[in-house]
């Protein structure tokens, strides 16, 4: 056989379909499934993370429903406007019981704290060191949520025994009317 123009002609056109079928079709086709295999990887990152989101979401429900019940729980231990007189009643009955005098009280205005009112009461009473411990223990049990942000006390001799003064405020906080 004869190998003239005509023949290598036909031959590098036979090969060059390979060549041109590689630059023209594979390469692209390649670069387009690495792409699609990037954007699966970048998609399968964001779907694990958003499965981790989904599943502290359960745990978050939960933890919002706990302090849904905490946040009910300490708004049942508040009282009413109309109720702080009954409370006065009940931490004067308390200083009387522990053998303290009757307290002395003068009432300060009610001061807004977040959502709820705070009831400063300014106290004075006097009785022995015991009685006032014994005072303070009682007052600390009670179910209302009571604070003493001010306290002073003194050591005095009245009638030649040793008692001791006592000032401080005492803040109740309730749940203004209609609230």
């Amino acid at each position: 056989m004869r190998f003239g123009a005509r023949e290598l002609l036909m031959l590098s056109l036979v090969l060059m379909i390979p060549i041109a079928a590689y630059f023209l079709v594979f390469v692209p086709q390649n670069a387009a499934i690495a792409a699609a295999e990037l954007e699966i990887d970048h998609k399968l990152e964001i779907l694990e993370e958003l499965q981790a989101e989904t599943a502290r979401n359960a745990d978050l429900a939960r933890a919002n429903e706990e302090i849904h019940d905490r946040i009910a729980e300490i708004e049942a231990r508040l009282p009413t406007g109309k109720e702080v007189d009954a409370i006065v009643r009940q931490v004067t009955d308390l200083a009387i019981g522990s053998g303290l005098q009757p307290p002395a009280i003068k009432s300060g205005k009610p001061i807004e704290a977040a959502m709820y009112m705070e009831q400063p009461l300014e106290m004075k009473t006097s009785g022995d060191f015991d009685g006032l411990y014994a005072f303070l223990q009682r007052l600390e049990r009670l179910p209302r949520i009571t604070r003493i942000p001010d306290f002073d006390f003194r050591r005095v001799t009245k009638d030649e025994q040793e008692v001791v003064d006592v000032t401080f405020t005492l803040s109740i906080f309730f749940l203004e009317d209609g609230a």
